[in-house]
């Protein structure tokens, strides 16, 4: 049989390595995709929260810079966790945050929890069993006391500091917008 040309044959364990090698690529491929799409979605969702907001300090060291970047050097460092702060503006992954005094600086998105927090301000304020000026009272916080924001209705908050639950007006500390509802 001259001028036939027999190509070679492929073996099964060829053919299924190829299988395997073209399956592994477009699976890599379709995940690294779909994990591009949530992590776009999820920043684009967090992007999309309405401004001003508060939102408490991650760490007991945070650094707080004079723009949206670690190029820009450190104003301050925040040393109290928990903090309650108001983001104020946001560039890519950097918040723009106020602390009760006023003061602004920009923190990188790690630093922050939405955990709602508040701060007691001004004078000794009276935690109530209710929500209801004429219940009784569970503790007295001094001023600086952080605590968690549990609920908010009315003119009345429900938060835990120091391990006892109780009801605060509004207007007794800071971490919550007037009229705001928090749940």
């Amino acid at each position: 049989m001259a001028g036939r040309y027999n190509a070679p044959r492929m073996t099964i364990a060829v053919r299924a390595a190829r299988l395997l090698r073209q399956f592994s690529l477009i699976h890599l491929l379709a995940m690294a995709t779909a994990l591009t799409v949530v992590a776009l979605a999820a920043d684009a969702a967090e992007q999309q929260l309405k401004l001003p907001r508060f939102a408490s300090l991650r760490s007991g060291e945070v650094n707080v810079r004079t723009g949206p970047g670690v190029r820009y050097p450190v104003e301050w460092v925040f040393v109290r966790r928990n903090m309650p702060v108001e983001i104020v503006a946001e560039f890519d992954t950097w918040r723009k945050i106020r602390d009760y005094q006023g003061t602004e600086g920009w923190v990188h998105s790690s630093m922050l929890s939405g955990r709602r927090t508040m701060l007691i301000l001004g004078e000794v304020r009276t935690l109530r069993r209710s929500d209801n000026g004429e219940s009784p009272a569970v503790a007295r916080l001094e001023p600086g006391v952080i605590g968690a924001l549990q609920q908010c209705r009315s003119d009345w908050c429900r938060v835990e500091a120091g391990g006892l639950r109780g009801w605060l007006r509004r207007g007794e500390f800071w971490g919550a917008y007037p009229g705001e509802v928090v749940k």
